[in-house]
């Protein structure tokens, strides 16, 4: 018997593996951006499977190849969001000593990832909750990290200005999570400000509230025009 182009090669070369691996997660990935769109633009409950796999231009059986439920989706574009956001700051956080500069780091960070996710801000401004199980639980957990990050940088902002005992950390940490995670409702990030002006504002902002500090003079909080 001649082999054909379309015969089986049992013993696959590392490139051939590699492709196969590739293509298989930018499929993935480009069903969760659709997944993220449609549970933004519909709602968790009202995106169905089939929603989804229309709008990732897929077979429902093709979509039921990579997730076996929707929740399974709600869960990766949640975790992997706050994956990005801790791993991010913590890299951005190194070398970064002044608390000041530390929560500015943490604002810019936010507020950039987000710009270029705001589906996957709205989702999971929304959607913790529509999670059950052990999915919950993991997603609950790795947001609390994050959240724990940005504790921290708040602890020591208060602690290094002293006489603060009677603010409540936990309140002044979830406004400034309120503010952040409000961007999607009027942010347009390709018709507003940059994202290095609103992020100094919101820092600017914050601080000034929390500590009394004057505003930066940072040339990045004036416009740029391209």
């Amino acid at each position: 018997m001649h082999q054909n182009e379309h015969s089986f090669d049992p013993h696959p070369t590392a490139s051939a593996i590699t492709d196969s691996r590739g293509s298989y997660d930018e499929r993935l990935n480009h069903i969760l951006t659709a997944a993220t769109a449609a549970m933004a633009r519909l709602g968790y409950a009202k995106a169905s499977m089939r929603e989804v796999a229309k709008a990732a231009g897929v077979s429902l059986a093709g979509l039921y190849h990579y997730f076996d439920s929707k929740e399974r989706m709600l869960f990766l574009i949640q975790f992997r969001a706050f994956g990005s956001l801790l791993n991010n700051l913590r890299e951005k956080l190194c070398g970064v000593d002044d608390p000041q500069d530390q929560l500015r780091v943490m604002v810019r960070e936010h507020l950039a990832y987000f710009a270029a996710n705001m589906g996957a801000l709205k989702v999971c401004s929304h959607e913790l909750d529509s999670l059950t199980g052990s999915a919950y639980d993991e997603t609950r957990d790795i947001r609390y990290e994050y959240y724990g990050v940005t504790r921290r940088i708040i602890d020591r902002l208060l602690d290094a200005r002293g006489g603060m005992a009677h603010t409540d950390r936990h309140v002044a940490t979830m406004a400034l999570f309120g503010t952040l995670n409000w961007l999607y409702r009027w942010y347009d990030p390709r018709r507003g400000p940059s994202v290095s002006t609103v992020a100094n504002q919101i820092a600017d902002q914050f601080l000034q509230g929390l500590l009394g500090v004057p505003a930066s003079e940072n040339e990045s909080t004036q416009e740029t025009v391209p």
